[in-house]
C-alpha cells in the first residue's frame, strides 16, 4: 500500500528550497505527499532582497482539523521551517492529533547555520523547538542547530569522532528516538552525515568529497531523500548514504552548471533514482 505524508512547511515560490523541494523529492520515490503550507514568499531570504512573504499561521490548524474530519491518516509527519512560537505550538499539537502506533515524526529543526541563529528567531526560539523535538522519531539537525538545541556555543569543524559522539549523547535528551547530524566531517575535502539509534547507542557515518560553495536549500534536499529512504523501508544507514549521495549528486551538478546558487540546487535531474527505489519498495 502507498504510503502517505504530511509535510508542514513553508513555500518559496522561486529557489529550490522548503516544499518546492519536499513534495516532488517525497512523490518521486513513490510518496504520497500532502502539504500544510506554513507561508508563501516569492524567494527564499538567503540572498534576495524584496521578496514578498504571507503568513499562513492563521491557515495551519484549519487545514489539519479538515483532514481530521476526513479520517485521514498518515505514516509520517515531516516538518521543516516553522516561523514563530505560534507555529511551533500548532505543530506540536497536531503531532498529538495524527501520531499513531507506527507512524513517524521527523523534525528538522530549522533555525540556523553556519554558527549563527537565523535574524528572524530571539535567543529564546531554541527552547521552543526542543519541546517540538522533544515528540520526534527523527530530527535531523545540522552542527549549529544541534548546538542551539543544546545551548552550547558552536564549534568549527573539522570534528573528531568523540564530538560528534558526545553531542548525540547530550541530543538524545531530547526525547527523540534516532537523530541525524548534517555538515559533519572528521578531515578537509570531506562532507557528509551521521546517525544515532538513541536505544541502541549505534553510530554510523557516511561521507563524499566536498564540493566548493554554499548552495541554499540542501537541507531540505536531503532531509526530504532520508524520509523517502525510511518510508521505503530502508534502514537508517541506508537511508544516510541514500540522502548524502543524492545531495552531493545536486550539489555536483550545480556546481558543473556554474548557476547562481541562490537558485538552490539541481536535484531534479536525480528524481529518476528516488523513483526507482520507489519502484523497488513496490514490487517487494
Amino acid at each position: 500500500m502507498q504510503k502517505r505524508v504530511a509535510a508542514i512547511h513553508d513555500i518559496s515560490c522561486f529557489g529550490r528550497c522548503s516544499l518546492t523541494v519536499a513534495l516532488p523529492i517525497l512523490s518521486a520515490a513513490g510518496i504520497e505527499t500532502s502539504i500544510i503550507p506554513t507561508a508563501v514568499l516569492s524567494t527564499h531570504t538567503g540572498g534576495f532582497t524584496g521578496y514578498t512573504f504571507k503568513d499562513l499561521t492563521e491557515d495551519i490548524l484549519p487545514i489539519a482539523e479538515h483532514w481530521k474530519s476526513l479520517g485521514l491518516t498518515f505514516e509520517a509527519i515531516y516538518t521543516g521551517y516553522l516561523g514563530s512560537y505560534s507555529q511551533l505550538e500548532i505543530v506540536s499539537h497536531i503531532f498529538d492529533m495524527f501520531k499513531e502506533k507506527d507512524s513517524m515524526i521527523l523534525v528538522d529543526p530549522v533555525m540556523g547555520d553556519n554558527g549563527r541563529l537565523y535574524t528572524a528567531f530571539d535567543e529564546e526560539f531554541p527552547k521552543g523547538m526542543v519541546k517540538l523535538c522533544e515528540k520526534a522519531d527523527v530530527i535531523v539537525p545540522n552542527i549549529t542547530e544541534a548546538a542551539l538545541l543544546l545551548g552550547e556555543d558552536y564549534r568549527e569543524g573539522p570534528y573528531t569522532t568523540e564530538y560528534i559522539e558526545g553531542l548525540f549523547t547530550r541530543l538524545s535528551g531530547c526525547g527523540a528516538k534516532k537523530i541525524v547530524l548534517t555538515g559533519v566531517y572528521l578531515q578537509e575535502g570531506q562532507m557528509g552525515a551521521a546517525a544515532y539509534d538513541c536505544s541502541r547507542k549505534d553510530v554510523s557515518y557516511y561521507f563524499r568529497e566536498k564540493i566548493p560553495g554554499m548552495y541554499h536549500g540542501t537541507g531540505d534536499v536531503f532531509s526530504s531523500v532520508l524520509l523517502s529512504g525510511l518510508l521505503n523501508d530502508q534502514s537508517m544507514e541506508e537511508a544516510l548514504k541514500l540522502a548524502v549521495d543524492f545531495t552531493t549528486g545536486a550539489i555536483k551538478r550545480t556546481y558543473d552548471d556554474k548557476t547562481d546558487n541562490r537558485y538552490g540546487v539541481n536535484f531534479e535531474q536525480g528524481l529518476v533514482d528516488l523513483a526507482r527505489i520507489g519502484s523497488v519498495h513496490r514490487n517487494s
